[in-house]
């Protein structure tokens, strides 16, 4: 199922309420709420959970209440009026399509990730698109969802999230993070069942992420982007082995080879 998805911020500044809209998403009804959490953080226009207030759907009884989330905020909490105004289109397919740069991200306060935080030894990143797929109940069903999966450097699955988008699953799964306090995710890997665009790795970074492992091929800008940002970097991943795009050095055991 493929419905939109619009996000609202409101804001409470001075004893007045202002709700803005800021995205519209075609994506895979359930964790909505995540969903939207998980985007905002993206996006830099939602930090941690302390700054929300509350997150609901739209009001009862107005058209489209399970498609509008509304992402409340504490009173005196801001967000950058010129973010506000970008109004993202996203679709299920490919994301915000041409929105940013490398250069833009480092004007936005991007930081290439620490060292030394998470090592995986190269039999598990082999394994993870099976982990993966094991606890896809949706694709199972229905053969036609993405999947974006948190797992620790011994192969645990801490958050799994399916969508019709694949930067929607990976949203979900950050938004999760958020909102149980667990950002940034330095000691954990982000696994994805397609391929890695620019945006999923923007996503990654944001939320702290320093391995992104993918069953389907980097974009060139997603390696480029490792390797400014000091990211590990893994795609076609499968039990017979894996490609290495960037970031190398945290992956244990590894030959160098496929």
């Amino acid at each position: 199922m493929e419905e939109p998805l619009e996000i609202r911020v409101e804001t409470v500044e001075g004893g007045r309420q202002r709700s803005r809209s800021v995205s519209v998403t075609m994506r895979t009804p359930g964790h909505d709420f995540e969903l939207a959490a998980g985007f905002l953080h993206g996006e830099s226009l939602l930090r941690d959970r302390d700054q929300v207030r509350e997150i609901a759907y739209c009001r009862p009884g107005e058209p489209q209440e399970y498609n509008v989330v509304s992402v409340r905020l504490k009173e005196g909490v801001s967000v950058d009026p010129d973010l506000l105004n970008r109004n993202f289109y996203t679709s299920s397919s490919c994301g915000v399509c041409g929105k940013a740069s490398l250069e833009a991200l480092e004007i936005r306060g991007g930081e290439a990730l620490p060292s030394g935080t998470l090592f995986a030894e190269a039999a598990l990143l082999a394994r993870l698109p099976d982990l993966l797929r094991e606890g896809q109940e949706a694709f199972r069903r229905t053969g036609g969802l993405h999947a974006a999966g948190i797992f620790d450097a011994g192969g645990g699955l801490q958050a799994l999230r399916e969508d019709v988008g694949r930067h929607n699953a990976v949203d979900k799964v950050v938004g999760h993070a958020l909102l149980e306090g667990g950002l940034p995710l330095r000691h954990r890997i982000l696994v994805v069942s397609g391929r890695t665009s620019f945006e999923i790795m923007q996503k990654a970074l944001a939320a702290g992420i320093p391995m992104v492992v993918a069953v389907g091929a980097p974009s060139s800008l997603a390696v480029d982007m490792a390797r400014r940002f000091n990211m590990t970097l893994v795609g076609f991943a499968r039990a017979s082995g894996f490609n290495v795009y960037a970031g190398g050095e945290r992956v244990l055991d590894w030959s160098g080879e496929g």
